[in-house]
């Protein structure tokens, strides 16, 4: 009688198990997933971009004039049963993107790693950053075509309830030498 008993809880919890070690995924119910409460606080930095937006995505041209605006949807998720995140761009002119993005306690920092469809690579770029006064910024080391150093800075900034502004730019190592060369526009969609 025992062993059936012990059999028949052994079979009862693997379940309870299996299923609650995934209990931030996204889900019907959280469908861009939630942070789990033993990840770094800083995880919730993102929560404001989670979901879908309706963007428009500008560059600047090789003669340096800004280009048309490309639509784009910009997602937002929990990856990594709530300890990571992740987006992804679908954008109109079939260039896509995205990132991976971790908090890594003992150094304080955020990682982003950026992949593309127009220009796969073997090695991701990284950029490394934080929260700053409402702002995401982050930085990767880039030399300017005159071989000035700098930084590539990515920045998202204007976050609401209503969507958010993003702007990559080069700035020297002082940053007060400032160069946009990409801004995004977001509008959070409409959900029933």
């Amino acid at each position: 009688m025992k062993i059936k008993q012990i059999t028949f809880s052994i079979f009862f919890l693997i379940p309870l198990f299996v299923f609650s070690q995934y209990d931030y995924e996204p889900s019907k119910e959280f469908p861009y997933g939630r942070a789990n409460p033993e990840a770094a606080q800083q995880i919730k930095d993102f929560e404001p971009l989670l979901g879908v937006c309706d963007c428009k995505s500008v560059n600047r041209k090789p003669d340096q004039s800004w280009a048309e605006p490309v639509d784009m949807k910009w997602t937002f998720k929990y990856i990594m049963n709530g300890k990571g995140i992740q987006d992804e761009t679908l954008k109109s002119d079939g260039g896509h993107s995205g990132s991976i993005r971790q908090y890594i306690a003992d150094s304080s920092r955020w990682y982003v790693h950026y992949y593309s469809s127009n220009a796969p690579t073997a090695t991701l770029g990284t950029w490394e950053g934080n929260k700053k006064d409402g702002k995401l910024v982050f930085y990767r080391e880039q030399a300017a075509p005159n071989g000035m150093e700098g930084y590539y800075r990515l920045t998202f900034y204007d976050i609401s309830k209503k969507g958010y502004k993003w702007i990559g730019e080069w700035v020297d190592k002082t940053e007060k030498i400032v160069f946009p060369t990409w801004k995004i526009t977001c509008l959070r969609e409409e959900t029933e």
